[in-house]
């Protein structure tokens, strides 16, 4: 691929200060790349945006405090569409594909990612629009297969905003009542949530709902 001519500005997003400082010292290492703005969470980093030096590129981590990256991807790209996005992130799962490309997402890095994967995939987004490594390749062409009902893991895994707001309070300690008390819906609302997501994710029980929304990066276990 040919290197791109004009710098590329970036903004370098992650609540681990090690990681995103050692990225950011990477990045400024190609030829091609100058990384301008520093965050810990969405939050801080639309703060610090500012609108007469806008980053080319935000290399977004997938899981922080104060505003997450689905959020801050959904932000960006309703306000600022020519910025584009590429997600950090340990998780690989469907539904994570899935959300994040509904967030606007332009490609998906492992945290494990070599310097030179790295370097392709700035390159990739800049000069085509997206970038995705060929194991997050196999797994958008298997979401968007068709099955023999004719219908495809896209539309199986597309959960709405209160199925996932379900999904993350089921993986808590609370009740089924408190939890419709939460969301302000009725405990039959609830029950059909529940139903839906057994069905949607071919699971049997709260246990495997909580399950999946830990391996898909839905919620996160602090330690």
């Amino acid at each position: 691929m040919t290197p791109l001519k004009k710098p590329v500005k970036i903004a370098m997003v992650d609540d681990h200060v090690l990681l995103r400082d050692a990225l950011a010292t990477v990045i400024d290492r190609f030829d091609n790349c100058k990384v301008i703005l520093l965050a810990a969470h969405g939050k801080e980093l639309l703060e610090k945006i500012q609108p007469d030096d806008l980053p080319d590129l935000v290399i977004l981590d997938l899981n922080m405090p104060e505003m997450d990256g689905y959020e801050t991807a959904r932000h960006l790209r309703m306000n600022y569409p020519g910025i584009y996005v590429l997600v950090l992130t340990m998780y690989d799962s469907e539904i994570t594909l899935l959300r994040l490309l509904q967030a606007g997402a332009r490609g998906f890095l492992k945290k494990d990612i070599h310097p030179g994967e790295l370097n392709m995939a700035i390159q990739s987004v800049m000069a085509s629009g997206y970038f995705y490594s060929y194991n997050s390749a196999g797994k958008l062409v298997n979401l968007f297969k068709k099955d023999k009902s004719n219908n495809n893991q896209a539309d199986r895994l597309s959960l709405s905003e209160n199925e996932l707001t379900f999904l993350k309070l089921a993986s808590t300690d609370m009740t089924y009542k408190e939890i419709a008390i939460m969301m302000k819906i009725s405990p039959r609302t609830i029950d059909n949530y529940r139903d839906a997501l057994f069905i949607k994710l071919n699971v049997k029980s709260r246990v495997g709902l909580a399950i999946y929304a830990i391996k898909s990066g839905v919620v996160t276990l602090e330690y």
